[in-house]
């Protein structure tokens, strides 16, 4: 869905904003011009609610669902309820390999594609505001809003389940125990990697929002593409060929949950998650700036 009072007012917020300075092309379109642009969009707002509702709604299907006989071990489910950190750390697990996913995916493949299908990129680049810079300045502000959304959950997480379980322990299902603070503060370092992770899909995102005038097809495509990995993951009988997927270390943020952190699985996930979004980065400015703006 297109928001046409963003789109009327795409240059004119840009003029607006830096009166005088539109024959210097270093400095249009300001970050904080293009902010202000992306969170008084419609599917913005509609994104950080949902994310903001998700733990509302994980306490309601808890206190709705029939407790359950003992299963003799322990998991996620089961302690969730335990405290709220507990509780944070299955929505965290919950949303991490799909709903957040799609968040990136969102902000990033909606950047640039939207602005083409509004008729409004060629526009810009006449204000006139160079590629690369145009590029960089929406991909800074779609970072922004996807690392303030991967914090936003882990956060009002910690709130419902605080208020609905209580302030106690993180218990980890190895039965390991940290104190709240210290756990919540996993919990938000846990966020941070997964947004870390995530990189890759940012620029996949990225890159197919450069080669077309439908947002749509941008986000589903990084979507699948993070989908198809995390179901090749699960093939055991590619064995170290799974090292080489980008999804392959995505939950090891696990490890935070121990009382003895291993940094070994997340120090590797990251390098490889830099490493794609490095290339699939560069080809994105590669591909924007031979690009055929038409619209």
């Amino acid at each position: 869905m297109t928001d046409p009072s963003t789109r009327r007012g795409t240059v004119g917020a840009l003029a607006a904003a830096t009166p005088g300075t539109a024959h210097l092309p270093g400095r249009t379109l300001p970050v904080r011009v293009e902010l202000v642009r992306q969170l008084r969009r419609r599917r913005t707002q509609v994104t950080f609610a949902l994310v903001a509702l998700l733990p509302v709604i994980l306490w309601i299907a808890f206190s709705l669902a029939p407790a359950g006989p003992p299963t003799g071990s322990l998991n996620l489910v089961d302690l969730a309820q335990g405290s709220g950190v507990n509780f944070a750390v299955f929505a965290l697990f919950a949303s991490a390999s799909f709903l957040l996913v799609v968040v990136v995916a969102l902000f990033f493949g909606d950047t640039v594609a939207a602005e083409a299908s509004w008729s409004s990129l060629r526009y810009l680049l006449a204000a006139p505001v160079p590629r690369a810079r145009l590029l960089r300045q929406k991909a800074i502000v779609s970072a922004l809003l996807s690392l303030a959304a991967l914090l936003l959950l882990p956060v009002a997480a910690l709130v419902v389940g605080a208020l609905a379980y209580g302030a106690g322990d993180l218990v980890s299902p190895t039965g390991e125990s940290l104190t709240f603070a210290t756990g919540a503060g996993r919990v938000l370092l846990g966020a941070v990697y997964v947004a870390l992770q995530l990189s890759w899909v940012a620029a996949l995102a990225l890159l197919l929002s450069v080669g077309t005038d439908a947002p749509l097809g941008a986000v589903g495509g990084a979507v699948l593409a993070a989908i198809v990995s995390q179901i090749l993951n699960q093939i055991t009988a590619l064995e170290g060929l799974r090292d080489y997927l980008p999804t392959r270390f995505s939950t090891a943020w696990a490890d935070l949950l121990a009382t003895d952190v291993d940094w070994g699985d997340m120090t590797r996930g990251l390098f490889s998650s830099v490493l794609y979004a490095t290339v699939l980065g560069s080809l994105a400015v590669w591909r924007f700036s031979r690009a055929d703006i038409t619209s």
